[in-house]
């Protein structure tokens, strides 16, 4: 059964603020903060301004839903919606792109879990960790788009208590 849409509302000055709005609110953090960092301002002043940053930022995405009206959401979180949809991952892969998904996945958990206790092993430029520490972050994303949508499933079900895990069944063997 087909769920029924609401028709798409005319584009009103009232969706062209809230989409604005909810664009800078959302936008606005990425710029403002590193902007902040950059200024030579004191470690407690730069905290307090990207506190009160992330804080705008969360008032006014309140203010573009406000503006838009619940039509106007309804139309924006239906088209994020499409777009997540036919670009996100598909609910199947194959066998070697999931095995290639899961190694992504794995190893940066694993280099983050043995890092600590091997630092004095494994030699880092000073000041070069970060870096590495990045690549593992974009290495379990990518890794975690590899893995299709069956695995957001079963890391989903990771926290839903009542969860059960369903094995397909082996073909008999001959």
């Amino acid at each position: 059964m087909k769920q029924a849409t609401s028709p798409a509302p005319i584009p009103s000055w009232r969706l062209t603020l809230g989409i604005a709005l909810l664009a800078v609110s959302l936008l606005g953090p990425f710029v403002a903060i590193p902007l902040l960092s950059s200024l030579g301002l004191s470690p407690a002043l730069i905290a307090s301004l990207s506190g009160a940053v992330l804080v705008g930022a969360e008032v006014s995405l309140v203010g573009a839903v406000a503006i838009m009206g619940k039509s106007g959401y309804d139309y924006v979180k239906d088209r994020a919606a499409q777009f997540l949809r036919r670009y996100g991952p598909p609910a199947e892969v194959s066998r070697t792109r999931y095995v290639i998904g899961l190694v992504f996945f794995i190893v940066p958990l694993l280099f983050g879990w043995v890092l600590p206790y091997a630092r004095g092993w494994v030699p880092f430029p000073d000041g070069e960790l970060v870096w590495f520490a990045l690549a593992g972050d974009l290495l379990l994303l990518i890794g975690l788009c590899l893995l299709g949508g069956d695995f957001w499933d079963k890391l989903r079900a990771l926290f839903v208590h009542g969860a059960k895990a369903v094995f397909p069944d082996k073909p008999p063997s001959r």
